[in-house]
C-alpha cells in the first residue's frame, strides 16, 4: 500500500488506537514509527501503567482490543483522595451494579494488544523501523518519502508523535509549555494487604502520591506507584536502595498495605505541561501528546488521547459517507471544535489541582481539607467529578458509547 486515506506518523497507544479503529470503520492508514518491535514488546521495555477510563475502555470493547486483553486488567471499582495522611477524604464508590471506574493495565499489555490488531487488519499498512524523511502537505494531498525510498500518499496527515513533535514544530503550530519542576517516579510493588481494588491518591504539597491497583501476580497483591517529588529531590531518592525506597515509600502511604516488597525496576520522568494553540493545519490533525501533555495528577493523559481518537474517527468517517476529502478544512475544523473546549477544559483544571495542592503550610491544607469533605458532601458534584473520571462529559463520540461511528 502505497496510498491511502490518512497517513499516521508515530505507532504508540494513540497512533496504533487510531489505525485499528479507523480500520474497523473501513478507511485506510499507513502507520510509519522508527521504533523496532522487538525492543518495545521486550518485558522490560516499559515498566508503566495506565488507568483506562470507562468510556476509553468501551472504545476498546467496540474495537476489539478488549478481548485480546481480558483478564489482564485491574478494574477500579472506587477512588479515594486525601490531602496527606490527615482525616477526611474524598471517596469516589459507584453503585454496587455500576461499571468500574476504569481498569489499570500494564502499558506493555495494551501495546501489544494494538500492534497485533492493527498488523492483523488489512486497512493498515504497519510500517515500523521507519523514519519519515520528508514531508509536503500540498494542496491536493500529502506526500511523504520514508529513509526506505517509498513514497506515500493520502489526503490527510495525523501526527501521534508525542510531546516533542516534529510534524508539530514543522507547521509552526504555537504550543504553551512549562515545565512543573517536579519528577515522577514509577515503579510497581508488592504489598501485604489488599487495595481491594481501589485507586488512592494522597496529596503532598511536593506533589501526588498515587497507588493504583493492579492484578495479583506470584508475589501476591501488587499496586503501581506514581510518586512525584520536587526535581531537586529525585537524585537522590533515585539513587536510594530497593529497601531504602520502599522504607520512605511506606512513609508516605501511611502504612495502610502492610509491608512493601519486592519491587520492580524503577524509572522516573520530568513532569511538563503544554497545549498546543491549534491542533489541526494544512490537511494535519494532531492527536495525543503532540496536541496536549497535562500532569498525571488525575490520570487522564491517555484518556485525552483515547477521546481524540474517537472523535477524528467519526469525523472522517461521516466525511468518506459524504464523499469528502478527508484532508477539506471543514472538516479539520469540526474535528478541533469538537476537542478543544475539552483538553482545555482538563489541562486547566489538571494544572489549578496541581498548584492548588502544591501550596504548603496548615491553612493551606486545612482548607484543602474542608474543600474534599465539601466535595464528599455534595452529590451533584460529586457526581460530576465521577463523570469526569470515567471520561462520560461533553459530547460523547459513538466510539466512546461502545458503538462504531
Amino acid at each position: 500500500m502505497q496510498q491511502a486515506d490518512v497517513l499516521i506518523l508515530g505507532g504508540g497507544l494513540v497512533g496504533s488506537t487510531l489505525a485499528v479503529a479507523l480500520a474497523a470503520h473501513g478507511l485506510t492508514a499507513i502507520v510509519i514509527d522508527p521504533a523496532d518491535p522487538e525492543v518495545i514488546l521486550a518485558p522490560g521495555f516499559d515498566g508503566r501503567a495506565s488507568a483506562i477510563a470507562s468510556a476509553s475502555h468501551r472504545m476498546f470493547e467496540a474495537l476489539g482490543i478488549a478481548a485480546k486483553v481480558a483478564g489482564q486488567g485491574c478494574p477500579i471499582r472506587a477512588i479515594r483522595a486525601t490531602d496527606g495522611l490527615a482525616p477526611g477524604a474524598l471517596d469516589f464508590v459507584p453503585d454496587a451494579d455500576a461499571p468500574p471506574l476504569g481498569v489499570m493495565y500494564e502499558n506493555k499489555v495494551i501495546r501489544r494488544a494494538l500492534l497485533e490488531a492493527a498488523g492483523a487488519a488489512p486497512e493498515v499498512d504497519l510500517r515500523m523501523r521507519t523514519r519519515a524523511v520528508s514531508v509536503d502537505r500540498g494542496p491536493h494531498g500529502v506526500t511523504v518519502v520514508t529513509d526506505r525510498g517509498d513514497t506515500l500518499t493520502a489526503p490527510l496527515l495525523i501526527a501521534a508523535e508525542g510531546r516533542n513533535s516534529p510534524t508539530r514544530e514543522a507547521a509552526r503550530i504555537r504550543v504553551a509549555r512549562w515545565s512543573y519542576e517536579h519528577v515522577a517516579m514509577i515503579a510497581t510493588l508488592n504489598h501485604e494487604h489488599s487495595h481491594e481494588n481501589v485507586a488512592y491518591e494522597i496529596f503532598y504539597p511536593a506533589g501526588p502520591f498515587a497507588i493504583l491497583p493492579m492484578n495479583d501476580d506470584a508475589n501476591g497483591h501488587r499496586s503501581a506507584i506514581v510518586w512525584t517529588v520536587d526535581a531537586k529531590d529525585a537524585p537522590g531518592l533515585l539513587k536510594l536502595s530497593d529497601r531504602g525506597w520502599l522504607a520512605e515509600a511506606s512513609k508516605r502511604m501511611g502504612g495502610f498495605l502492610g509491608h512493601l516488597g519486592p519491587l520492580s525496576p524503577r524509572s522516573s520522568y520530568p513532569l511538563g505541561f503544554h497545549h498546543a494553540a491549534t491542533i489541526t493545519a494544512d490537511r494535519l490533525a494532531l492527536v495525543g501528546d503532540a496536541a496536549h501533555g497535562i500532569h498525571p495528577i488525575a490520570g487522564q493523559g491517555l484518556n485525552l488521547g483515547l477521546r481524540d481518537v474517537a472523535a477524528l474517527v467519526e469525523v472522517l468517517v461521516e466525511g468518506k459517507r459524504l464523499g469528502m476529502d478527508l484532508g477539506d478544512p471543514h472538516l479539520l475544523k469540526r474535528y478541533g471544535r469538537w476537542r478543544g473546549l475539552d483538553t482545555l477544559a482538563v489541562a486547566t483544571a489538571t494544572d489549578g489541582l496541581t498548584r492548588l495542592f502544591g501550596i504548603p503550610g496548615k491553612t493551606a491544607s486545612a482548607v484543602r481539607r474542608f474543600g474534599l469533605s465539601a466535595v464528599d458532601r455534595i452529590p451533584p458534584l460529586k457526581a460530576r467529578f465521577m463523570a469526569e473520571a470515567r471520561g462520560e462529559t461533553g459530547q460523547l463520540p459513538k466510539l466512546l458509547q461502545g458503538e462504531l461511528a
